[in-house]
């Protein structure tokens, strides 16, 4: 009987059956987290609602929603699925980041929801395997974020029209 449960526990844990795969997927796992870290470290120097570790944990979970179905064997057509799901997902955590306030009839969080939902990109793209582009994506968004602003400094007043 103890056989038979070792042999259960074996067989559950054989999703990992070699060296370069359990390297290929900490590999992946933890650019994700490093490269959502970024993203949440611009925004957190900001003092924005979403920080380091809520960027690092959307990309860490946009990676492992991609990287599972690759593992269980699911084509790569049906994967559009998931990622319609984890876009659909991530859209309602950026809507929680997103604060109007009627009083001053102002608009709060959206950057930081865009952010939010760029970082779930970047994390499916590293979960696919792509980690150039990851990176690549990465620079772009903190081109955009840090140098736009400084470029482009424009600091608009609420209009009651609007």
């Amino acid at each position: 009987m103890g056989q038979e449960i070792w042999a259960t526990v074996v067989n559950e844990f054989s999703d990992i059956p070699d060296i370069a795969t359990i390297t290929r997927i900490t590999l992946r796992l933890a650019l994700a987290a490093l490269l959502g870290g970024i993203l949440g470290y611009e925004r957190e120097l900001r003092a924005r609602s979403a920080g380091v570790r809520t960027h690092m944990l959307v990309a860490v979970g946009a990676a492992l929603f991609v990287i599972g179905p690759l593992q269980s064997g699911m084509p790569m057509p049906d994967m559009s699925r998931i990622l319609q799901g984890i876009v659909q997902g991530i859209g309602f955590l950026g809507a929680g980041a997103i604060i109007v306030r009627t009083t001053e009839q102002t608009i709060q969080g959206l950057t930081t929801a865009a952010n939010i939902w760029a970082t779930a990109g970047i994390g499916i793209v590293v979960g696919l395997g792509l980690e150039a582009t990851a990176v690549l994506s990465t620079l772009i968004l903190l081109i955009i974020l840090a140098a736009v602003p400084r470029i482009l400094p424009i600091t608009r007043q609420a209009d009651p029209r609007d």
